[in-house]
């Protein structure tokens, strides 16, 4: 499991600054017993800027929920920082797709098409009605 040190520096190099972090505690749930009921072991912890949030119970200890709630955190705003970079990426391409021409080959099918459907239109008849 990673030190604490390991995860301070791994939030502050995504920018994390104590004071954007919201922490409190809470009663644990589930199988424990008496402890789990009486002790608050849960943390929550919210990341203000972001809004995102995790709530962690899985150890006895609050210090090792402390220690794993951050860990999530860390790796749940790594998700959201590759997922920005993945669409900006994607419109890009896009980008750059929409900008770049038609090849010869396919201008030179598009206007062969269009010649062949005004010679289909020019080659019907008028409908003679009302005149």
């Amino acid at each position: 499991m990673s030190s604490w040190s390991d995860v301070e520096a791994r939030l502050a190099k995504l920018g994390v600054r104590a004071e954007d972090l919201e922490e409190s505690f809470l009663r644990s749930g589930g199988s424990g017993g008496q402890n789990i009921n009486k002790v608050e072991t849960a943390v929550l912890l919210v990341h203000r800027p972001s809004g995102l949030f995790v709530r962690c119970q899985e150890a006895r200890s609050q210090g090792q929920n402390r220690l794993i709630a951050r860990l999530r955190l860390a790796e749940k705003l790594e998700d959201a920082a590759r997922a920005r970079a993945a669409a900006r990426r994607h419109a890009d391409e896009l980008a750059r797709r929409r900008s770049r021409g038609r090849s010869r080959r396919a201008k030179a099918r598009m206007l062969d098409d269009k010649r062949h459907r005004a010679g289909v239109k020019n080659r019907r008849g008028r409908v003679r009605g009302d005149e």
